[in-house]
């Protein structure tokens, strides 16, 4: 795999870090609808696949008696770096091992370890994100030794395209493609097409682990939790199960995106963040299951993932939503499984009913932004709510209206100056085409 500096010139070479036998023998035509989109705006185009790659590993502590996590190797290495670049880069520093290395110090050399996939969210003071993509294994050599972690910095959501391996390339804008060129040892140079579609939402996450853990109760539980803000716990014996249920709840949510604390992997040392009085939607490891059952927490809904049950819930999951949308998700999401094959077909048949559900109690909010001469929308809340015909759609959104979720969506669509033509407003439009369809057509009187 080559890296490039964003002068475009060669600057070193190392092999994939994502081995070549995951990717051999799959099209090298790729789809590149992996960007988590953090509001109604999508990225333009410009920004590097990746910022960093960092090699960590477990050395030796001064005591001796256990090993810490430490950052080995570090691509690109920055220098001259202004005063505040240089805080974040020792910030990052920081953080990278703890995330690499979230179940402790308490490791022994091994002769076998299973790989894992895994990725973890670091926010910055600004709010903005940087995501790490790892994968752990044993290095080569022969006898017992110390698993590694490789680890990709971005600052985009491309979590399937990541496990792949990607080089430092421009990122293409909406609609446009851009081609890789990637070295994988016996197979020797290939080009990767990427294209980017002007829409991108699921290709990132992988609905089946939720899936696989939950009925379609739970997870219906579990969106209405996060779409009231609430504090949502995962336990999962395994990283991988962690970092792709939590990633695969947040794409619920689309086309909101979660803007509070979000740690798909909690490390040992920061479990104080369950006792967190804000809202937070994190994974923790289940070997420390008794100290978060230990820890003061109110209105949490903690999941265990490893035998699908609820240890710990607000109570009022099932009343959050509207009764007959609830039900219409809970009825969509029931038919049509045994047809499923591939993974795009279970993102869709699993996120389409609560887009649906987005589009059936806020999808009229385009209506109700008014715009000055300067093109600049202000949203008209009451009569926005008021439009629902249903009692119990207008007491949900009442309250869907004052969280981040909501605020941040609209505060995006008022400082848009033209209508957002992705996904969501894509759906809107057919959902209102079908119901002019349905309306009977009114006689004419002459």
């Amino acid at each position: 795999l080559t890296f490039h500096s964003s002068a475009g010139t060669p600057s070193t070479s190392v092999s994939a870090i994502f081995p070549a036998e995951e990717t051999r023998g799959e099209s090298r035509k790729e789809t590149l609808e992996n960007i988590r989109e953090p509001s109604l705006s999508s990225y333009t185009g410009g920004p590097h696949f990746f910022e960093y790659l960092f090699v960590v590993s477990l050395k030796r502590t001064h005591s001796g008696d256990d090993y810490e996590p430490t950052i080995t190797y570090q691509f690109p290495k920055r220098e001259n770096l202004l005063r505040g670049q240089q805080e974040e880069e020792e910030r990052l520093h920081g953080a990278i091992p703890l995330f690499c290395f979230p179940d402790g110090n308490e490791w022994a050399p091994l002769t076998d370890y299973p790989r894992e996939t895994f990725s973890f969210v670091l926010t910055n003071v600004d709010g903005t994100r940087k995501i790490g993509y790892c994968r752990r294994l044993l290095p080569a050599g022969p006898g017992p030794r110390l698993p590694i972690v490789y680890c990709i910095i971005s600052c985009i959501g491309c979590f399937g395209l990541f496990s792949k391996g990607l080089r430092e390339s421009a990122f293409p804008a909406p609609g446009k493609t851009v081609t890789l060129k990637s070295f994988i040892p016996d197979s020797g140079t290939e080009f990767i097409s990427l294209t980017r579609p002007l829409d991108s939402r699921l290709e990132h996450v992988d609905l089946r682990s939720l899936l696989g853990c939950l009925n379609h109760e739970q997870i219906l539980h579990i969106f209405a939790s996060a779409v009231l803000e609430r504090r949502i716990i995962f336990l999962a014996e395994d990283l991988s199960t962690l970092s792709q249920c939590i990633h695969a709840a947040a794409a619920l949510l689309y086309p909101f995106s979660w803007a509070h604390t979000y740690i798909p992997v909690v490390p040992e040392s920061l479990l104080a963040t369950v006792c967190s009085p804000t809202p937070f939607m994190v994974g923790v490891q289940k070997r420390f299951i008794q100290e978060v059952l230990d820890s003061p927490m109110e209105e949490v809904l903690l999941v265990d993932l490893c035998e699908g049950t609820f240890l710990k819930s607000v109570g009022d999951e099932g009343d959050v939503l509207p009764p007959k949308l609830q039900n219409d998700i809970l009825s969509s999401l029931a038919q049509g499984n045994s047809d499923l094959k591939t993974l795009e077909q279970v993102n869709e048949h699993v996120s389409g009913p609560f887009v649906q559900f987005f589009i059936r109690t806020v999808g009229h909010y385009a209506s109700y932004l008014k715009r000055g001469p300067d093109g600049q929308g202000s949203f008209q809340e009451r009569p926005f709510c008021k439009a629902l015909p249903s009692k119990t759609s207008r007491r949900f959104v009442k309250k869907f209206v004052k969280t981040q979720l909501f605020s941040l969506f609209i505060q995006e669509a008022e400082k848009s100056r033209t209508s957002h033509a992705g996904y969501f407003r894509q759906k809107i439009t057919e959902y209102e085409e079908q119901k002019k369809q349905k309306k009977p057509k009114e006689k004419t009187v002459k």
